[in-house]
């Protein structure tokens, strides 16, 4: 054992505990980590946080550097593009110092805010955390008369949500507040508020209540969801005729529909749920819009009648296709938006109706020039419109929101991010290759680097991967990236199976009994850039967040040769432990993702992968593993128990570190310029193990 593990190993073994199960003894020495009220626990884990900044204390300066030179690139005072619901134009605005944005709306015209009319502050981030060391809004809703605001907010970082109702005629916020909110919508009538609720132990959206502004405490369940897979939704069809409650896992969908102007009345089913079916629904012209995966796991697009919406009344209006994804549909009274993705890029395809029915026809497709982006819809809130709005960025292109005039076919840019202190993107170029998985299958990769600092074979490789729950991994733009770039890293962002990028399929080929794919997969990524002089073999670093942390660790345990430094961000470890634990929050929901280990062949799968168990004396590369104590989702002990088994079994003398944010949730801080100083550690950590200071 080196110095590095002595400093906290001896308090690490206590009162091990010992599963068993399918004839498997699962040892966990690390157990006693759990206790959060344990103030052992909180020593341990300030322990590591003063061991950590005692290890860094040399890039201090460095740290500080990378902060501001980051900050330079950020247009602190700024306002955001507003956009218009009702009489009402909606927008936010920074200010340099603040950590927070406020919300904002003037009245204005069809076409415009009007510049004379005065200023609403509807909600200010920075007066409402004055209290908090952490601060976050969930959910919000204004009701159609403009009157009412409904919204949720955090203030520990646990994602759990506290309902406030504000009079915005008065500024007065209601007295009276609901715990553990999700969705909120409000009813026609402007006074009835929907919102779902979650179990106080699971942590899953279950129940639907309805009540009135003013008299909360008197509002009554509507809906309560029993499957303990299921989460729940409430919203309001874009037409606003609808209220819509929707039921759903991470494979099977079940939707109910209840008109907006009779909020007490009963909610009707669209159809039935059946294992393996997910559907989402919208309204227009007495006809509901299905987006369904009943004939193909890309989805295609069907109408039904308003009073006979079951699978037995549905028309065909977009086939399935094999290689493209419909990931999901914009409905507007004169057209539709299908949003598409295809060989991981992301597409916008105009249908125009052809009158008051269900007929319509594509009427072209928007173009993105750039081989690597993102593109999805902006804030779109008025159904009778003859434009579409868009967001558009790329790793070197800025975030931007553009304008589409569906007749005319034409883009008009509204406002592309300000990216101060000499930010030249022609300097930059990204592009898009495919690795070959060890089982022939290709692999997406998509890179960005500044053209004058690359030299083939040498550069630093930085190589950012996640894999899981069909998620496509968005290529936008960061400036904070720059600090790297700018350095001589090429970054590089894998598209791996177990993820969404080419659709459903591309998902189910890395989850559940073939998860493996999703590690091998990233492996067979870092063996091709560097085969191809991307990057020097012995300067690779790595990057994966939540299930991407898993990735993480799967591949470190895997090919522990292939990298120069990890960051891993609150990292799901703890595989077998976590998904055998009932009753922790999101564990049964996800045994749809992962499988369920009580059957034997999960486990064996699990166990094969699970980083915490597959840890082995080995040298392992410099990794600095960041949690946060109010995580919901991964939980921090899964990350402390890893670096403590951790620490007993490496070999060499590669750092290990482990930070915790006391004060934050899963995603860290939530200030922008405390996020900013979490930025700068890692980046520091990077270029000091990547040889670049």
């Amino acid at each position: 054992m080196n110095d590095q593990q002595a400093h906290i190993a001896p308090i690490a073994r206590k009162h091990p505990t010992e599963t068993r199960i399918h004839g498997t003894v699962l040892r966990d020495d690390y157990a006693w980590l759990r206790e959060r009220d344990n103030p052992e626990v909180s020593e341990y884990l300030e322990a590591e946080n003063a061991y950590a900044e005692a290890q860094l204390a040399p890039l201090a300066a460095l740290r500080e550097e990378l902060y501001e030179e980051m900050l330079s690139h950020i247009k602190q005072t700024d306002v955001s593009v507003p956009f218009r619901d009702g009489v009402w134009w909606y927008y936010s605005r920074t200010k340099e110092g603040l950590q927070y944005p406020v919300h904002c709306r003037k009245r204005g015209t069809n076409v415009a805010p009007d510049a004379d009319a005065p200023e609403e502050v509807i909600l200010d981030g920075n007066v409402l955390a004055e209290q908090f060391s952490f601060f976050a809004i969930g959910d919000t809703a204004i009701s159609d008369d403009g009157r009412w605001l409904a919204y949720s907010t955090d203030t520990r970082g646990f994602r759990q949500y506290t309902l406030h109702i504000k009079d915005l005629g008065t500024g007065e916020t209601l007295p009276g507040e609901v715990e553990r909110v999700g969705s909120i919508a409000w009813a026609a009538d402007n006074t009835t508020l929907f919102y779902t609720v979650e179990d106080a132990q699971q942590k899953r959206q279950y129940q639907l209540w309805r009540g009135r502004a003013g008299q909360l405490s008197e509002a009554v369940l509507v809906i309560q969801e029993d499957d303990e897979r299921f989460n729940v939704g409430v919203g309001r069809t874009r037409d606003r005729k609808f209220l819509v409650f929707e039921s759903a896992s991470h494979t099977t969908t079940e939707c109910r529909v209840l008109e907006a102007d009779t909020p007490e009345g009963a909610f009707r089913l669209i159809a039935p749920r059946e294992d393996e079916h997910e559907y989402s629904i919208d309204h227009r012209n007495a006809l509901w819009f299905i987006r369904t995966n009943d004939r193909g796991r890309n989805f295609r697009l069907v109408t039904a009648p308003e009073n006979a919406p079951g699978r037995a009344h549905w028309t065909e209006l977009m086939a399935h296709r094999d290689q493209v994804m419909l990931e999901e549909i914009e409905l507007f009274r004169d057209f539709f938006v299908a949003c598409e993705r295809q060989d991981g890029l992301p597409g916008l395809r105009m249908w125009r109706f052809a009158g008051e029915g269900a007929e319509a026809a594509p009427s072209g497709e928007i173009a993105f020039p750039e081989p690597a982006y993102s593109a999805q819809p902006h804030v779109n809130r008025i159904f009778e419109t003859g434009t579409f709005r868009y967001a558009y960025q790329s790793l070197v292109t800025p975030s931007s929101v553009y304008e589409y005039d569906v007749a005319a076919r034409t883009s008009t840019l509204l406002k592309q991010l300000e990216v101060p202190g000499g930010f030249d993107r022609t300097l930059y170029a990204s592009e898009r290759v495919h690795a070959l998985a060890a089982d022939g299958v290709e692999i997406p990769v998509s890179l960005v680097y500044r053209k004058d600092a690359r030299e083939p074979g040498r550069n630093p490789l930085y190589v950012y991967g996640y894999g899981s729950y069909g998620y496509a991994l968005p290529l936008g733009f960061n400036s904070n990236r720059l600090s790297l770039l700018d350095r001589g890293v090429i970054m590089a962002y894998a598209h791996i199976r177990g993820g969404g990028d080419l659709g459903k399929p591309w998902h189910d080929a890395g989850k559940m009994l073939v998860k493996r794919n999703t590690f091998t997969d990233f492996i067979a990524c870092v063996e091709h850039l560097t085969a191809q002089g991307y990057g020097d073999p012995k300067r690779v670093a790595i990057e994966g967040g939540s299930a991407g942390g898993l990735l993480m660790g799967a591949v470190v345990n895997m090919r522990s040769d292939l990298f120069r430094a990890v960051l891993s961000h609150v990292p799901f470890v703890d595989v077998m432990n976590t998904m055998l634990d009932a009753s922790l929050p999101l564990t049964v929901p996800e045994y749809e993702e992962w499988g369920d280990p009580n059957e034997e062949e999960y486990f064996r799968t699990m166990l094969s992968y699970s980083p915490y168990d597959n840890l082995r004396a080995q040298d392992y590369p410099a990794m600095l593993v960041k949690t946060s104590l109010h995580d919901s989702q991964v939980m921090y002990w899964e990350p402390a128990k890893y670096v403590a088994k951790l620490r007993t079994l490496k070999t060499g003398a590669n750092p290990l570190l482990l930070v915790t944010n006391m004060q934050a949730g899963h995603g860290g801080a939530s200030g922008r310029y405390d996020y900013l100083k979490e930025i700068a550690l890692d980046y520091a950590f990077l270029l000091r193990e990547l040889g670049l200071v």
